[in-house]
């Protein structure tokens, strides 16, 4: 029992770091990309968000176009997918340069540089990371899409609740994934040669 409630204490440890760590980048974003536009690199970043929402937008519609067989038009100036749903409702989907995953790729490269870890499996760890969120985010306009064909009114719910849960529940079991995986094992390894 002593055992358990002791390890409980130790993950409970790395969740409060983990937490700690995404709210204060939450907030360091914020201020950022709110109150400096970006600062000093402002352009860079807009430029670096059409890219990437362009690249959204492309990804999405390629599933939905091989994957799901969706029938929608779409207008590739304005990134944006119209269909009709299933009430006969007219809806539409747009992939603007604030749907791009680039907040969610800084959480991660935040987190992970700041976070323990052998920085031998950080170098590969992180850019898998990056493409994991990628297709992360196509899967959630993806979703989007599909789940506004199937209940149009219901837009915001899935939007707001489900897939950005989504989205962070991912970040955080690769994050758990990422100590369990390499910062344990690593401590294990390094107790094991100085008992020897």
């Amino acid at each position: 029992m002593k055992q358990k409630l002791k390890y409980f204490f130790y993950s409970l440890r790395y969740i409060l770091y983990f937490t700690v760590l995404i709210i204060s980048f939450h907030y360091i974003y914020k201020l950022w990309s709110g109150h400096l536009y970006f600062f000093p690199i402002k352009e860079q970043i807009d430029n670096l968000f059409k890219y990437a929402s362009l690249l959204l937008y492309d990804q999405s519609n390629w599933l939905l176009v091989n994957i799901f067989n969706v029938d929608f038009t779409t207008d590739a100036l304005i990134q944006t997918f119209y269909f009709k749903a299933n009430n006969g409702q007219l809806c539409f989907v747009e992939v603007s340069p604030g749907c791009t995953s680039l907040k969610q790729w800084m959480h991660w490269l935040f987190l992970m540089i700041i976070f323990p870890g052998p920085w031998k499996h950080k170098l590969w760890y992180i850019p898998l990371g990056l493409f994991i969120i990628e297709w992360v985010n196509v899967v959630r306009i993806t979703g989007l899409v599909l789940t506004s064909h199937a209940w149009p009114n219901q837009f915001h719910f899935f939007h707001d609740y489900i897939f950005k849960i989504f989205f962070y529940l991912m970040i955080f079991l690769m994050w758990l994934f990422w100590v369990e995986l390499f910062v344990e094992e690593s401590k294990k390894t390094l107790k094991s040669n100085q008992t020897r």
